[in-house]
């Protein structure tokens, strides 16, 4: 049986309401307040705020949206709880949200942060799964005020993520890495997208914060993502086996705030067996000559400090620098 929807927070000065597409237009002009004020890495353009309403059948912004309208109508608080279908370690509710800087230090933070957990209590109970159950919320390392707030509410900083980023002019030239001659580079594009989500998912099985992508969120958000770079993707492959592959894409949204253009990869994934072949630097190097002869300025990339598999290593062998840093906070359910 589904929960009926929480009641939204209560906060004076403002009336709370569940987010529809036709506020899209004013509820961006308050993201974009949020990031300019936070100095956030990533930036959110309004089809982003389409898709996170409605880009999956598991998405109800009617019951898992909350935005915060002030008495001229104009909004200052959003929150958004998801709960994506097909985790198998554990049930995580993501909790993103914000608050206008002019309406922060008047409790509406922790009002909404307080809907958001019990909102995602509520929809981890309804997985009816025999898993823990958790809230997880992403911040930037530098954005102290987020900090404090998760912090207070009984959040714990569980994982440190760094991006890095690597320029591509003629004082830092693409490497040349070989691969073995029974292994072949090949488009993204040529090769069946789920037999790259079965990839991934096996490269993936022992990484933390990692569950299987199913069919349609692999669909949607990434051979499907507007954002998505084909020509900039590869895969490799040991006869009709995916060996590994890289899905790289073009965020021009933050390039601006960044003052540089790049290339991001999204994912870089190596199965086990064929693990220690020079298979993930190949990788690299492919999207980065394909970002160079693109025109970009620089290649980026995020990674987890903990990563078990020699990740970070591999990045600065290859000309990586860290940049910013961000940190998932968890709270058990």
């Amino acid at each position: 049986m589904t929960t009926p929807p929480l009641a939204p927070p209560r906060t004076p000065g403002l009336a709370w309401r569940p987010l529809t597409v036709d506020d899209v237009p004013a509820w961006h002009g308050l993201v974009r307040a949020v990031e300019d004020f936070d100095d956030t890495a990533e930036r959110n353009t309004p089809d982003d705020l389409v898709d996170a309403l409605t880009d999956g059948s598991w998405k109800d912004p009617a019951a898992d949206t909350v935005v915060a309208m002030d008495a001229d109508g104009v909004p200052r608080a959003f929150g958004v709880v998801e709960v994506r279908p097909g985790d198998t370690r554990s049930v995580r509710a993501f909790c993103w949200g914000g608050v206008h800087p002019g309406w922060r230090g008047r409790g509406v933070g922790r009002a909404l942060l307080r809907w958001q957990e019990e909102r995602a209590r509520q929809k981890t109970a309804e997985a009816r799964r025999d898993l823990p159950a958790l809230a997880r919320v992403h911040t930037d390392e530098h954005v102290a005020a987020a900090r404090r707030l998760l912090e207070r509410a009984g959040f714990r900083a569980e994982r440190w993520f760094v991006d890095m980023t690597r320029q591509l002019d003629g004082d830092h030239p693409v490497p040349e890495v070989p691969l073995d001659p029974d292994l072949r580079l090949v488009p993204l594009a040529s090769v069946d997208a789920d037999a790259v989500r079965r990839a991934h998912n096996e490269a993936f099985a022992g990484h933390w914060g990692s569950e299987p992508r199913s069919e349609e969120d692999w669909r949607r958000s990434v051979v499907g993502s507007r954002y998505l770079r084909a020509d900039w993707s590869f895969v490799v492959l040991d006869g009709d086996e995916v060996a590994g592959y890289t899905v790289a894409s073009a965020y021009e949204q933050d390039w601006e705030v960044q003052g540089y253009t790049c290339g991001w990869t999204d994912l870089l994934g190596v199965r086990p067996a064929w693990r220690r072949r020079g298979i993930a630097p190949a990788l690299l190097a492919a999207s980065m000559g394909a970002f160079a002869r693109s025109g970009m300025e620089r290649a980026d990339l995020g990674v987890d400090t903990e990563n078990g598999s020699g990740a970070l290593a591999l990045y600065t062998r290859l000309g990586y620098r860290p940049d910013r840093k961000g940190i998932a906070y968890t709270k058990e359910l």
